[in-house]
């Protein structure tokens, strides 16, 4: 069976946690049954060994990878000496963290909070995005973005908000920003929590957004072919 570790970077708020599950279980919804998953909780250093799994994603998280918590550093450098030696794939935080393990730059980005359900134009068409779309519609929460993209990247996912919002290296390596593991109940529950911190205006508009259809199983979809199920 596939082997996937999980590199648990956050946790949502406790009683959403409690409601709809921690990330790696939205990621073992997301994907199905078909792969043997272990978590490593890497805030209290938990790390795996690259070349033991076939594939490792890496989950969001409330962090910054600019910030300098020691754990962040030492997943950039996981993410380094990883690379080439098992498939990755970041999401959010995680689709952060790769840009700037790899030679690119995050910032909070003055475009402000991406929230709801965001539309992206797909840029690069790849083997294992079956079926092909023109555009895919993802949950979205994040402050942060990719804003140079490495050297080496090419761009999978674009919109105006957000233009570098899917990457690739060769054909081993893929990150997204936006969260196809976000159920609609779950990213609601999240931005309207957040009603303190971001406009009224742009979370009632996001959760709105939220209750048309989505791409969440073409993108789980993508993510189970990209890994090899």
């Amino acid at each position: 069976m596939t082997r996937i570790a999980i590199l648990e970077t956050g946790a949502p708020p406790p009683a959403m946690a409690a409601a709809h599950g921690d990330y790696p279980a939205m990621f073992r919804d997301l994907l199905g049954e078909a792969f043997d998953f272990e978590t490593f909780d890497v805030q209290a250093g938990q790390w795996p060994e690259a070349g033991d799994f076939d594939a490792a994603i890496i989950t969001g998280s409330a962090a910054g990878v600019y910030e300098d918590a020691p754990w962040i550093g030492d997943l950039l450098d996981w993410i380094r000496a990883a690379k080439g030696r098992t498939r990755l794939v970041g999401v959010c935080f995680g689709h952060q963290a790769m840009a700037q393990a790899l030679g690119g730059r995050v910032e909070k980005s003055e475009r402000g909070w991406g929230v709801g359900l965001h539309r992206y134009q797909v840029e690069s068409v790849e083997p294992w995005m079956t079926p092909a779309a023109a555009a895919v519609a993802i949950p979205a929460s994040h402050q942060d973005q990719v804003v140079e993209k490495p050297a080496d990247a090419r761009v999978l996912l674009r919109s105006d908000f957000t233009p570098f919002a899917g990457l690739a290296w060769g054909e081993d390596a893929i990150s997204f920003q936006a969260h196809p593991e976000f159920t609609p109940a779950f990213a609601t529950d999240l931005t309207a929590g957040r009603h303190d911190r971001i406009d009224p205006a742009l979370v009632a508009r996001a959760v709105d957004s939220l209750k048309a259809p989505d791409d969440r199983a073409m993108v789980g979809g993508w993510i189970r072919a990209f890994i090899g199920a």
